[in-house]
């Protein structure tokens, strides 16, 4: 580990000198790829780097054993180090396992109401708006690519793209049934229902990467439904494909433009069969076996929300949070920071 993590000490030392070199910024390309690699190494490069000065110490502690006069003070002192030491090793352990070659993706999320009628509407738009704040937040851009809702003002089902740095990183473990037991809004007995809402994170990909063939296609136009004054309803802007194997179908209408629509369509569609595929290749080659992560099948309970304690746990890691107006306010840090943990954790254990 300590070769490895030398070499990509030199390889940031190499990297800061072509970025101060001024004919570097004359490929804006070449300048995105170097900068973005910067990011990735630096916080790898420093911890090494307190892991060379905690190894340096403990050699200088290690010297003042013999002298009876500093052995106990240097003692408990070589103790602290020993464990920041250790510390630091498992911590770039975690941070050299490689990174799923998605994370930098952008996503399309998904959001659809599950059990409970115009409850688990209501839930979905509360989930939608728990999501756009914390994006917000985040610095990320949310593009709405669909919406299908309910006359009190829930949601059945939405689909939005959003796009930023390392988006499907921070996400992906989203995937998954949300249940949701509060008193709802459409209640005056004061009962406490249980519902649940499917929530889908699919990362963004590229027709270079996920090819569609055309004969494969069926794609019809419609009038889009919902605001939008006349407009809306006097053209066929609205987009709907078919994927004719699979029987996947999209739709898009958020745009006003047909040709926009279509090429959000496509690109959901993309997202989707590519999304579909990987897990299929995943089920075949693990058979049973799901880490503790999950996989996000879409059939797996991961995070209650229960109101009356304001409560919310995620089942997969055992994490119990008592601030959901918080959480539902877009605070997910704690969460999804415990969740990438104990992906890379799980990594770190099959490799």
């Amino acid at each position: 580990m300590l070769n490895q993590l030398k070499g990509l000490a030199l390889r940031l030392e190499e990297l800061e000198t072509q970025l101060a070199q001024p004919e570097t910024y004359a490929d804006p390309e070449r300048l995105a790829g170097l900068t973005k690699e910067r990011k990735e190494l630096a916080p790898i490069v420093e911890k090494y780097h307190c892991l060379l000065a905690a190894q340096r110490e403990l050699e200088g502690l290690a010297d003042l054993f013999s002298d009876p006069e500093c052995r106990e003070l240097a003692r408990l002192e070589y103790d602290e180090v020993k464990n920041l030491q250790v510390r630091l090793e498992e911590e770039l352990k975690l941070l050299l396992i490689p990174k799923d070659p998605m994370d930098d993706k952008s996503v399309i999320l998904e959001i659809r109401a599950g059990v409970g009628g115009e409850e688990a509407a209501l839930f979905a738009a509360s989930l939608y708006r728990m999501y756009a704040m914390h994006s917000e937040g985040q610095g990320w851009n949310l593009e709405l690519a669909s919406l299908s809702e309910t006359e009190l003002g829930g949601i059945k089902e939405i689909s939005v793209l959003v796009e930023g740095e390392g988006v499907f990183a921070r996400l992906k473990h989203e995937s998954g049934v949300h249940r949701v037991q509060r008193v709802p809004e459409t209640e005056s007995g004061g009962r406490i229902h249980t519902s649940t809402c499917t929530v889908a994170v699919l990362p963004q990909v590229d027709e270079v990467e996920f090819r569609l063939d055309p004969a494969d296609l069926r794609i019809d136009t419609f009038r889009a439904s919902g605001a939008g004054g006349q407009h809306i309803n006097k053209t066929e802007s609205a987009i709907r494909i078919t994927h004719l194997p699979t029987g996947t179908v999209v739709e898009c209408q958020d745009q006003r433009s047909q040709h926009k629509n279509k090429d959000r369509a496509l690109s959901i569609l993309r997202s989707r069969l590519y999304e579909r595929a990987v897990r299929e290749q995943a089920e075949a080659i693990a058979g049973q076996r799901r880490s503790q992560v999950g996989t996000g099948m879409r059939n797996e309970r991961i995070r209650t929300y229960n109101f009356p304690q304001g409560r919310v746990t995620d089942h997969r890691i055992g994490l119990t949070l008592y601030q959901i107006d918080a959480v539902m306010n877009g605070d997910l840090e704690e969460i999804i920071d415990g969740l990438v943990l104990a992906e890379r954790m799980e990594k770190q254990r099959s490799q």
